[in-house]
């Protein structure tokens, strides 16, 4: 009979040692990676919330989509000097005037580079009626266009012959 509390002994000594080397392990393993499944469901659920505000942000914006082409003609990424070369072409001879030349025109940035500025000088032949006109297609066009300077210059008096009329301009761009 004095074997029996050997073997309970025995016995429980290896049932904890498979415990404390075998189990235990395997169970901060599991709890470990329970953890980790926990972050990372709250990480998705922040990233789902996330989308759905990005998704209700591009609804939002889908309604106010014609007022922000009207932004984007009126305040272009880049100057686009060609389609407003041939506008002000177009908008001189609409109106009456011959354009004589076109200077090159010149690029600055302004308020730390935000939004750049094209100089372009233009001359202009026509009748002061014709002018008037092109300074009011210049008004209601959809780009920023400033006029910064203005002079003309009359042959003679008498005659009532076109008017050279010296513009120079500025168009904003992003």
């Amino acid at each position: 009979m004095t074997k029996y509390p050997i073997y309970i002994i025995v016995s429980l000594l290896l049932s904890f040692l498979l415990i404390f080397f075998f189990v235990w392990p395997k169970f901060q393993e599991l709890s470990s990676l329970k953890e980790k499944i926990s972050v990372k469901r709250s990480e998705l659920q922040s990233q789902e919330k996330y989308f759905q505000e990005l998704e209700k942000t591009s609804e939002e914006l889908k309604k106010y989509e014609t007022s922000l082409s009207n932004i984007d003609s009126a305040l272009p990424q880049n100057p686009l000097l060609p389609e407003l070369l041939n506008f002000l072409q177009k908008a001189s001879s609409q109106s009456g005037l011959s354009l004589k030349s076109i200077s090159s025109p010149s690029t600055a940035s302004g308020e730390a580079e935000k939004i750049k500025e094209t100089r372009i000088s233009l001359v202009l032949v026509g009748s002061y009626s014709d002018f008037k006109n092109f300074l009011s297609v210049l008004e209601k066009s959809a780009r920023l266009i400033e006029v910064e300077n203005l002079s003309f210059f009359i042959k003679e008096i008498k005659e009532k012959g076109p008017i050279d009329f010296n513009l120079a301009t500025k168009v904003y761009s992003y």
